[in-house]
């Protein structure tokens, strides 16, 4: 199958002379893009409160106390630890607050 012989000086010539007659007629309508805003994201205020839990060995909370009730935890975990004959343990737990 033969091809078409395209002549390179001809197309060439087309091609500049469109190349100007576009340049004439876009340059002055030619602005410079608008930068896009990036947006940030809105970080969520979370709130979080301090309790003391007092758990067993499998990780699962027997009982929460207020974080200014320390003893009273202590003392709950030992009472547990004794009638139980497995250790339980005092632990900081964090808590959200929602309002």
């Amino acid at each position: 199958m033969a091809r078409k012989i395209l002549n390179r000086k001809e197309l060439r010539a087309e091609n500049e002379a469109a190349e100007k007659s576009g340049a004439e007629a876009k340059a002055p309508a030619k602005k410079a893009p608008a930068k896009r805003k990036s947006r940030a994201k809105v970080v969520k205020e979370v709130r979080l409160k301090a309790f003391w839990g007092v758990f067993n060995q499998s990780l699962r909370r027997i009982s929460l106390f207020e974080f200014s009730q320390r003893a009273e935890a202590d003392k709950k975990a030992a009472e547990l630890t004794e009638s139980q004959k497995t250790p339980h343990f005092v632990q900081l737990v964090k808590e959200v607050i929602e309002e």
